[in-house]
C-alpha cells in the first residue's frame, strides 16, 4: 500500500478514536460487499435485472410511479425481488464494525442513509437513530394514496418470477381503501411519496446533532451521481465543526486537507481503519 494511503489510514483512525459520536452516511455502495447488485449505469442494472435489459427498462423507468401504473405485476416484480434480496441478505462484517465504534464514543452513533433496503436495522443498529432520507422498502402505503398511513410489509411474501421479473401472487393492498399498495420509498418522478415516517426520523436526528460537539464522519458509497448523502455529510461537518472520513472506490475526494478520502470499497475501507485502531476499538 502506498505511504500516503497508510498516512490516510492512521489518521481516520484518529479521528474516530478522538471523536465524541460517528455519524454514519451510506450510499448504494455500502451494500456491495454484502452481494447486493450495483446500479450503476443500464450495464450494471440490467446485469442484475435480465429481463428489464431484453426489454430496455432502465432504472430510473422501472422505480417510479408510473411504471407501477402501466405494468404494476412488473413494477412489483421489480420490487418484490428486491424486497426478498434485502431480507435475505446479512450485513457485511463492516456494519459491525462501525456499531462497535459508535457504541463506544459518547453520544453513540447516527445512521443517515439513502438505501432504502433496512440494512442497519439488520444489522443491530437502534431503529431509533436511522434516517432513511428515501424511505424503506420494508413499509408500504397506498398508490393514490387515499391516507397517510404507513406499514409495515412483514405479512407480504413476494412469489416472483425472476427470469420474467414478474409478480405471481397478489400484489399487497391498501389497508384502507383496498386499492394496491406500493413500498414507501421516494421514486423517480414521485408525487405521491408519503414522507411523514422519514420526516419523523429525520426530526430525531436533528434533536440528536444538537448535542454533539465533536462527530466524525464516516461516509460509505455515496456517489456525485445523487448526491443528497454526500451533501448531509459536508453539511454536517461545517455546521458541528467536524471531520469526515470518505471511503469511496471512483470518488473519493473530501472537501478540506482535514479530512480523509478512502478510494476503497466500504468493507476493504472499513477494515484498513479497524487494523489501525487500538485493541480495544477491535470486534
Amino acid at each position: 500500500m502506498p505511504i500516503e494511503a497508510q498516512k490516510n489510514i492512521v489518521h481516520a483512525a484518529t479521528l474516530i478514536a478522538d471523536a465524541d459520536a460517528l455519524i454514519v452516511t451510506a450510499g448504494a455502495g455500502m451494500g456491495v460487499d454484502s452481494g447486493l447488485p450495483d446500479f450503476r449505469g443500464n450495464e450494471g442494472f440490467w446485469k442484475a435485472y435480465p429481463a428489464l435489459g431484453n426489454a430496455r427498462i432502465n432504472f430510473t423507468s422501472i422505480a417510479s410511479p408510473s411504471a407501477f401504473a402501466a405494468n404494476p405485476t412488473l413494477a412489483w416484480g421489480f420490487y418484490g425481488h428486491r424486497l426478498a434480496l434485502y431480507r435475505r441478505t446479512v450485513p457485511h462484517h463492516g456494519f459491525a464494525l462501525l456499531k462497535h465504534w459508535g457504541e463506544k464514543m459518547k453520544h453513540g452513533v447516527s445512521v443517515f442513509t439513502s438505501n432504502v433496503d433496512g440494512q442497519f436495522q439488520i444489522a443491530g443498529f437502534n431503529p431509533a437513530r436511522i434516517n432513511e432520507c428515501h424511505g424503506s422498502i420494508h413499509h408500504l402505503q397506498c398508490m393514490e394514496p387515499c391516507s397517510g398511513e404507513i406499514w409495515s410489509a412483514d405479512d407480504f411474501d413476494p412469489i416472483v418470477d425472476e427470469d420474467a421479473c414478474l409478480l405471481r401472487n397478489d400484489a399487497p393492498l391498501c389497508r384502507q381503501c383496498g386499492g394496491m399498495a406500493r413500498p414507501n420509498v421516494l421514486m423517480f418522478g414521485d408525487w405521491n411519496w408519503i414522507p411523514s415516517r422519514q420526516e419523523a426520523q429525520a426530526g430525531r436526528q436533528a434533536k440528536w446533532l444538537s448535542g454533539v460537539k465533536n462527530p466524525v464522519v464516516i461516509e460509505l458509497g455515496a456517489g456525485t451521481a445523487i448526491p443528497t448523502v454526500r451533501h448531509f455529510s459536508e453539511n454536517v461537518i461545517r455546521k458541528l465543526s467536524g471531520h469526515l472520513v470518505r471511503i469511496n472506490l471512483r470518488e473519493p475526494d473530501v472537501p478540506n486537507r482535514h479530512d480523509v478520502g478512502l478510494a476503497m470499497g466500504a468493507l476493504e475501507g472499513l477494515n484498513a481503519i479497524a487494523s489501525a485502531l487500538s485493541a480495544e476499538w477491535r470486534v
